[in-house]
């Protein structure tokens, strides 16, 4: 079988088998699990873990925000060609707040809505459901969720699709393309 006629997954993996018969101490990956299927994107995060503990330096690029919580020890997120935050995840994740949302119960009123750990909500409606997400510190999870459910308890409302997660990197990634996206969109209409 030709290279060219190897899928990109294929290709990608073959890319990086190339790459390590050299036995490198520094290695540069591009983009090395596009078009992989999840077994072997997972197969590859395994071999890179492996080339780290074993003393590699590895430097990826990729645009799965996954791949980089899985993989990195320091990280840059880049926008626009300009490194917006870099540090560990965890420091970069840092102050972006954990994520609590709900479907808003139909009788409801959007003001009635309490403020959670002293975050109020982001409203968004999906196929006709209004949803209420509320970024807290990531200190105030158990708090946070203490209070709202203690205020649905006490208003006699169900918080369906009631969901708690920490802050990921997609988050700071889209709030970083948000922020960069409104200041430049401000600073043309001056």
């Amino acid at each position: 079988m030709k290279v060219r006629q190897l899928s990109g997954g294929q290709k990608r993996r073959l890319d990086l088998a190339l790459a390590l018969l050299a036995r490198p101490s520094v290695l540069f990956l591009d983009e090395p699990t596009t078009g992989m299927d999840p077994e072997a994107r997972h197969a590859t995060w395994r071999i890179v873990r492996d080339l780290t503990a074993d003393g590699t330096t590895v430097m990826l690029t990729t645009h799965y925000l996954e791949e980089a919580e899985q993989l990195a020890d320091r990280l840059a997120i880049m926008h626009r060609g300009v490194i917006e935050q870099s540090g560990t995840v965890a420091e970069v994740v840092a102050g972006h707040g954990d994520r609590i949302s709900f479907q808003i119960p139909e009788r409801v009123p959007v003001g009635e809505l309490p403020a959670v750990h002293g975050a109020g909500p982001e409203i968004a409606v999906d196929g006709g459901r209004a949803t209420a997400t509320y970024a807290v510190p990531g200190d105030g999870m158990q708090a946070g969720l203490y209070g709202l459910l203690r205020w649905a308890d006490e208003s006699g409302v169900a918080l369906a699709g009631l969901q708690a997660r920490s802050a990921s990197l997609e988050d700071v990634f889209l709030r970083t393309a948000t922020a960069t996206a409104t200041a430049t969109a401000e600073g043309a209409s001056r």
